[in-house]
């Protein structure tokens, strides 16, 4: 099987990923693919069990505050996360990639993503921990609450307007198969380093463990409000220059 794994990562490979799924992830969901593409399992029942798994995370979040605990929601997340690469690579190496395929996995994603706000803010809200001034919040603190109510809203509003910006008749180039699986090269661009160090803040698998280490999961929840707001600052911009002149 673990030539078949080797083989699977090889041919599903894809252009600009993060280092964290070169190394680590996509390895481990070679494994995953090596071990069902034979069998009638579909890369879209991976991607709802994907979910499935990921709602198991969250709730453990939310229902064991504790260092310990986070370090087990974490260890499930990475878990979702792992069958969230093996769809795809599933897909790419049976030659079942599709389009419809690839927004059920972006939805999935969509609610992955307004679900750890909500669940990462309610945790903090139970067990404490610093806010956005910088000082100790006691646990129970409303302020908690209000920070995962702004940051869903925040996250969510992202999610639409990358889902607008993606449409054809914004982005006025149809949107192929290859390029929803990103296996195409993407043009280089200026400020291209500062944009991977940015998309690799705002990819929670590759780094929410360490802060679930250190014990300062309430940090990360704060972080990732403030990437996703700037994005969203970024895109209105870019929309109010686009479509606000006379």
């Amino acid at each position: 099987m673990l030539t078949t794994a080797a083989r699977v990562y090889r041919e599903t490979r894809k252009k600009n990923d993060q280092l964290f799924n070169v190394y680590a992830m996509r390895p481990l969901a070679a494994v995953v693919v090596a071990a069902v593409h034979r069998t009638p399992v579909t890369p879209n029942q991976v991607t709802l069990l994907n979910l499935a798994v990921f709602l198991v995370a969250a709730a453990l979040f939310v229902a064991m505050p504790s260092w310990t605990g986070g370090l087990w929601a974490v260890g499930v997340l990475e878990l979702s996360y792992c069958l969230d690469c093996a769809d795809g690579m599933l897909a790419r190496y049976k030659k079942l990639a599709s389009k419809s395929g690839h927004l059920l996995d972006f939805f999935t994603d969509e609610l992955k993503a307004v679900v750890l706000v909500g669940a990462l803010a309610v945790r903090a809200w139970r067990a404490g921990g610093y806010g956005f001034d910088g000082r100790p919040w006691e646990p129970g603190d409303t302020r908690f609450l209000l920070v995962g109510i702004a940051g869903v809203a925040v996250v969510a509003s992202a999610l639409s307007l990358t889902n607008f910006l993606r449409s054809p008749d914004v982005s006025g180039q149809a949107t192929t198969v290859e390029a929803y699986y990103e296996t195409v090269e993407k043009k280089r661009t200026a400020g291209a380093q500062v944009a991977t160090f940015l998309r690799f803040l705002n990819h929670y698998p590759s780094h929410i463990w360490i802060w679930a280490l250190a014990g300062r999961l309430e940090l990360y929840l704060g972080l990732w409000i403030a990437l996703n707001a700037l994005y969203l600052a970024r895109g209105w911009l870019g929309i109010l220059l686009r479509f606000g002149r006379g």
